[in-house]
């Protein structure tokens, strides 16, 4: 049996065989389209057209790494990382000896060394066989149920990798990252989309709804046998129909499938079986209205009744089966009911736990005692602050009758001081041009000096000649 699983890239073209005694993968062609598309399937360097570099490139291995330790990691640094994003780039996670000496092909020629890189990889755990990643889990549903795997014994995988022998052509290898990296995209896309409110989804089903994610049959099923390696899912066969079951969260295990999660899952495909019915009836309804409504158009009325009667038998069939529908539905919305139930009740048990832990030192006595210290505290900085407060008050206390008299009579000295002032003189003084007051003049005195002032200033004004200085002129 031969079956082709093409990756995104047109070069990933896969003969799988279910005869053990055969290869594993044999090459339906011999990827023709692969020359032609290398540089659309593969971000190539810049240095690729350099011949020199590429040359050296090109070229084998030493023996062993000691010979040239920077010539072997020079050239172990540029195949590694361009193996794995040439698959990443294509949606693969795996690979064959001859896929890369294909791939990577320049002016006729193929890499010399290939087969070190793959031994190096597999050396830093980045590689490992397809037959031994598979045989650490439970992947019967693969051989039996898909057909793309068939698990070898492990003993021959162990032998083979210790041996030292030639990595063979057609031998499929795992590259751990990028299986990891589809793993993740399965369950984030389960997880993010309707079917994830039941805990069990068919294996088409899930096929179907990550057909974007693994592109290939054979990244799915590895997909899932890495999810079944990290307790994430588990793959069963059930009365002949595969089905998985995935953990509730990214951080929890997957538990064994249940009888009430086989119920769950039952009553699941009937309410799918039912609808479908109820869907199919509604349309096959419709369609005995319009085959009546012809036949009375053209005077066919028998042909016509006998529609109406087979619209009338579907209706009455659509009304049973949406009465069974809609107890299914009700006894699904009861399950997920409970099922909400039980993880608050798990919320309120974590929560119970977690308080009971934050007070496992804490009792009510304990409480009490230290209430009653702080209070005993917080009275002895009221006394200390008292006493303080009185000495205080004892240092600046002075009698408030000292102080009254003390102002009395520094009110009597303020208004029995008198100003030294010069004694009036009794004669008048003698008058000059300019007459200047002085501190003797009587306030009359005073009043006939500012006039005869006044008087003269007028006077000048008045007389003062248009043209020429300005002549003072005496005060009459």
């Amino acid at each position: 049996m031969c079956t082709n699983a093409s990756g995104s890239g047109a070069g990933y073209t896969k003969a799988i065989v279910l005869d053990s005694e055969l290869p594993r993968h044999l090459q339906c062609g011999v990827l023709p389209l692969l020359k032609a598309t290398m540089s659309v399937l593969v971000d190539l360097p810049l240095e690729w057209e350099d011949d020199e570099r590429m040359a050296f490139l090109f070229s084998a291995f030493k023996q062993s790494r000691d010979v040239n330790a920077t010539e072997w990691d020079s050239k172990m640094a540029f195949w590694v990382p361009l193996v794995v994003s040439s698959l990443r780039r294509n949606g693969a996670v795996s690979l064959t000896l001859k896929e890369l000496q294909e791939l990577f092909k320049r002016k006729g020629s193929s890499p010399l060394g290939m087969t070190t890189v793959l031994e190096e990889m597999i050396r830093r755990g980045e590689l490992q066989k397809e037959t031994q990643f598979v045989a650490g889990v439970e992947s019967g549903w693969i051989s039996w149920g898909v057909g793309l795997l068939v698990v070898k014994p492990l003993k021959w995988t162990l032998s083979a990798v210790l041996s030292g022998s030639k990595v063979p052509a057609d031998e499929p290898f795992v590259v751990l990252e990028l299986i990891k990296e589809r793993a993740a995209a399965l369950f984030h896309t389960y997880q993010e989309s309707p079917l994830s409110s039941h805990p069990i989804i068919s294996l088409p089903e899930l096929r179907s709804l990550c057909s974007e994610v693994c592109r290939d049959e054979t990244v799915f099923c590895l997909a899932l046998v890495q999810l079944q390696k990290e307790k994430k899912a588990l793959v069963v066969d059930k009365n002949g129909e595969k089905i998985v079951k995935f953990s509730r969260g990214l951080k929890d295990k997957v538990s064994p499938v249940s009888d009430v999660d086989m119920g769950i899952y039952q009553l699941v495909q009937s309410e799918k079986m039912l609808s479908l019915k109820v869907e199919t009836l509604s349309e096959e309804a419709e369609r005995l209205r319009g085959e009546a409504k012809s036949a009375l158009k053209a005077g066919k009325k028998p042909l016509a009744l006998r529609c109406l009667k087979s619209k009338k038998r579907a209706d009455r069939r659509i009304s049973e089966l949406h009465s069974k529908l809609d107890t299914v539905q009700g006894i699904l919305d009861r399950i997920y009911a409970s099922q909400t139930d039980r993880m608050v009740i798990d919320a309120y048990q974590a929560g119970v736990g977690a308080l009971k832990l934050a007070m496992k030192d804490i009792t009510l006595e304990k409480t009490e005692s230290l209430v009653d210290q702080i209070q005993e505290f917080c009275d002895t900085q009221d006394e200390i602050n008292q006493t303080l407060a009185g000495v205080t008050q004892d240092n600046l206390d002075f009698d408030s009758e000292d102080l009254e008299r003390e102002l009395d009579l520094l009110l009597q000295d303020t208004t029995s001081e008198t100003l030294d002032l010069p004694e009036v003189p009794q004669k008048p003084m003698p008058t000059s041009i300019n007459p200047r007051p002085t501190i003797g003049q009587t306030e009359g005195e005073l009043d006939q000096e500012l006039a005869r002032l006044s008087l003269g200033d007028s006077v000048s004004r008045t007389r003062t000649p248009l043209s020429g200085p300005k002549v003072m002129e005496p005060a009459q």
